[in-house]
């Protein structure tokens, strides 16, 4: 579909420019894309192409499509813009209070829709809708939050829809951020950054850590989704959508995970789906720790309904034949392990080069994708096996002094690696703890799915070929 006029993206900060502009390695899928003299021109030295009949058009399209660039404006939409055609639909179940400061952050122009799914007091739910002159659906039974967007969806008469959960605050100008990403026909859902409260000086640990590294935050760079890529879902906590893409929304047989099934649906059918991190909302986390590990292992069990329905696309690692051979001899630990290592990404380095032969410096240019990559399965495998594998690594460990050292350095590291990168106001110790416990809970919510639906599906790694040119 053609973007409009004016349209503009810009490189994403994850794209490598090389060979005097002639060249973008990156994107969704990690290939690399050869421009022509006359596209390098267009891009020119910012890396900003406006959509205009013709060629500019056609370039910005690809860029986008292909993940090497991102959506841009130079300026914030205005506190005038128009959302009056986005109505907002808000399932809830009791939580008035929570509801409240939800509606009451809601620009005063948009058609709202609440939906009780079954309150237990439903009269403080049915006042405050009333008051924000909301039209309220009600259900008898509870259903399910995936049912509750759904039947706020049937109300909806604007061409555009919100589904906000009534535990978030959205931050100023978020509707009208996410709003104008819709104006490229070819998006279906957009969604925003989804952050904790504001901290406070009376905040836990678990409020800390969780500022820092929430389930919901996919982080500061805008990204278009893909399956397996740097942003691969998108939270139900709040997303933007286009009507008549959703078809019939969400599935209601999903009680966790209905927001990851949608989006990959939604990919599968051809249309995009981006996530646009300078819109924001805030969502109130759970505090006592009993509570948030049961919704950590509560996620977890979305693996395997998930895996059933979308194969591979949930796999906890992604794995390359060099990038395999690279993680065995990292965990094997022997003699062997270095020269194996480096082997393999020497056959990486020059498969690489290979694909990169229209390059100025194509041995070069692979050497830095094949180290960037090696750092990445590192930092891969010891994120699975502390997370999704961490009965099989405990196992292992009670037997073998090489994967106790394996287990340790992994555990340690990662979350100190980790608290480093996010930026965490809490000390390395108890970061580190919150993190494994994190890892802990999730897991053994991918397990217990499993089992439950006997099947390893959501366990087994994937296996994909090598980056491709384009």
């Amino acid at each position: 579909m053609s973007l409009p006029a004016g349209f503009t993206v810009r490189l994403s900060a994850r794209t490598k420019v090389c060979d005097g502009g002639t060249a973008l390695v990156g994107g969704s899928r990690g290939s690399v894309l050869y421009l022509s003299p006359a596209a390098a021109h267009l891009l020119g030295g910012e890396g900003v192409v406006a959509a205009a009949p013709g060629a500019a058009e056609a370039l910005a399209r690809s860029l986008l499509d292909r993940g090497f660039a991102d959506p841009w404006w130079s300026d914030p939409p205005g506190s005038d813009a128009d959302v009056t055609d986005v109505t907002v639909v808000v399932p809830v179940r009791d939580r008035p209070l929570d509801l409240a400061r939800l509606l009451d952050a809601l620009p005063p122009s948009v058609p709202v829709v609440v939906v009780d799914d079954a309150s237990r007091s439903p009269g403080p739910v049915a006042g405050v809708a009333r008051r924000h002159g909301a039209t309220l659906v009600v259900h008898e039974a509870n259903r399910g939050p995936a049912a509750a967007r759904n039947s706020g969806l049937r109300r909806v008469t604007t061409p555009y829809v919100a589904f906000c959960d009534s535990d978030v605050v959205p931050d100023r100008g978020w509707l009208a951020t996410l709003r104008r990403h819709l104006d490229d026909p070819a998006l279906a859902v957009v969604a925003p950054r989804v952050l904790g409260p504001t901290a406070r000086a009376d905040d836990g640990w678990i409020e800390r850590y969780e500022q820092a590294r929430s389930s919901l935050d996919l982080g500061p760079e805008p990204a278009a989704v893909r399956q397996q890529g740097m942003v691969s879902y998108l939270p139900s906590a709040c997303l933007v959508a286009r009507v008549d893409a959703l078809g019939d929304g969400f599935d209601e047989a999903l009680r966790c995970g209905e927001d990851v099934d949608l989006v990959w649906r939604l990919l599968a059918s051809g249309v995009g789906v981006r996530y646009e991190p300078a819109a924001t909302v805030r969502h109130r986390h759970r505090a006592e720790l009993r509570e948030w590990l049961g919704r950590k292992a509560f996620y977890g069990t979305s693996a395997a309904p998930l895996a059933e329905r979308h194969g591979t696309a949930v796999a906890p690692m992604v794995l390359s034949p060099w990038s395999a051979v690279l993680a065995g001899a990292v965990l094997a630990q022997r003699r062997w392990s270095v020269p194996v290592a480096l082997g393999a990404a020497a056959v990486a380095t020059a498969g690489t080069a290979r694909r990169l032969g229209r390059s100025e410096h194509p041995v070069r240019a692979a050497a830095v994708l094949t180290l960037e990559g090696s750092v990445a399965v590192v930092w891969q495998t010891a994120a699975a096996l502390t997370r999704h594998y961490w009965p099989v690594a405990a196992l292992a460990a009670l037997g073998s002094r090489r994967a106790r050292r394996a287990v340790v350095v992994a555990a340690v590291v990662d979350g100190l690696v980790d608290r480093r990168r996010v930026g965490a106001d809490l000390d390395p110790v108890r970061y580190v703890l919150a993190r494994r416990l994190d890892d802990l809970a999730y897991g053994a919510g991918v397990w217990s799915g499993a089992l439950r639906a006997r099947s390893p599906r959501a366990l087994l790694p994937a296996m994909r070929g090598p980056h491709r040119r384009a």
